[in-house]
């Protein structure tokens, strides 16, 4: 007669398992750091927007009490950089009656930005914005994204 010894029941993972599950958490954190970049970018384009309005009104101000956007204004021409360091702004004043802001982004993540490659506002108002190959992306960067 053979005797049988009892099988024990073991408990744990295979290696197998482990693998899987190893596999979807890194391609739930690769969807997760993606989501978050590209929320990330949109966050920082109000740092752009913010800045042309800024510069407007300093304008406009200037214009109240000088009736020319051109010197003695302190923000006539030039180019600045935003707080936070993300977008440069170019300050261009034609003529005394009309001057064209531009920001674009000089530090990443901005720099990686393909939807919103240059801001502009225009003493009329007018906001307008580009992607990286030049096509008007004005309710992307503008609007609400």
């Amino acid at each position: 007669m053979t005797t049988q010894t009892p099988r024990r029941h073991c408990s744990g993972f295979t290696l197998i398992e482990l693998m899987i599950a190893t596999a979807i958490v890194a391609i739930l954190a690769m969807l997760a750091i993606s989501a978050y970049s590209a929320y990330v970018k949109r966050a920082n384009r109000t740092y752009a927007t913010n800045a042309l309005v800024n510069f407007s009104q300093a304008l406009q101000r200037c214009y109240s009490q000088y009736f020319t956007f051109q010197s003695p204004c302190p923000v006539a021409t030039g180019t600045a950089t935003t707080p936070d360091g993300y977008y440069s702004v170019t300050v261009s004043v034609p003529s005394s009656n009309s001057y064209t802001l531009t920001a674009v982004p000089i530090k990443a993540p901005q720099i990686n930005d393909a939807q919103c490659a240059t801001f502009t506002l225009l003493s009329s108002g007018q906001q307008q914005a580009t992607d990286s190959q030049g096509a008007d992306s004005r309710q992307t960067c503008w609007g609400s994204g």
